[in-house]
């Protein structure tokens, strides 16, 4: 019997980390958006801040 519920892909090229915590393993696929124009230094530097502010 399928399911009609509505999966959605991640592509095949898209990296993927895999973690065990206890006794559960985690798989989690990498996603970066195509049209984003912030760098990745720059989303870091942008969740520190936030964090600190937040303190």
């Amino acid at each position: 019997m399928t399911s009609n519920a509505a999966q959605s892909k991640a592509p095949e090229e898209a990296p993927v980390m895999i973690r065990k915590i206890g006794k559960t393993t985690y798989k989690v696929r990498i996603h970066f958006s195509d049209t984003s124009t912030e760098t990745m230094s720059d989303k870091i530097k942008r969740m520190l801040k936030n964090e600190i502010q937040q303190m």
